[in-house]
């Protein structure tokens, strides 16, 4: 599994590309979109960004893996949008608020299948964890 370093030199890295090519290249990975989620810190109270990919988009509803790479732990922005679920999303064209809520059972039961549909890895770091893997849905504030 990814350690702390190894996630944030990726992350590090994309950020890099992302200016470097002035936005051309970085807003998509394995043909999902890209989005830079700034939570909250939990601890810190300070804002705290990381890129992620979105494997589901329901019109201006995105969900997100809180994967971690099969971690037994979940993700940092994951504890921090579960204790502040008001988010900011920055994509391609676009930065906006939103807010954050973690799929329950049902919605879980039904996007799961469409996300391993197109992204196998998903399932992948599931096998690899005794944790169900958090589906999250960011929707736009209203």
């Amino acid at each position: 599994m990814p350690n702390d370093v190894v996630l944030k030199t990726m992350n590090a890295i994309h950020r890099s590309v992302l200016k470097l090519s002035g936005g051309r290249l970085g807003w998509t990975a394995d043909d999902m979109p890209v989005l830079e989620l700034t939570t909250i810190g939990r601890k810190s109270g300070e804002p705290r960004s990381v890129m992620l990919s979105s494997p589901h988009q329901d019109g201006d509803a995105l969900a997100l893996v809180a994967s971690r790479g099969g971690d037994d732990h979940h993700p940092a922005w994951f504890l921090n949008l579960r204790d502040n679920p008001a988010v900011k999303v920055r994509m391609k064209d676009t930065t906006r608020d939103m807010t954050a809520r973690i799929a329950d059972e049902e919605e879980r039961a039904e996007l799961w299948p469409k996300i391993i549909d197109n992204n196998s890895r998903y399932a992948g770091y599931q096998s690899k964890t005794e944790r169900e893997i958090p589906v999250v849905l960011l929707e736009p504030m209203e």
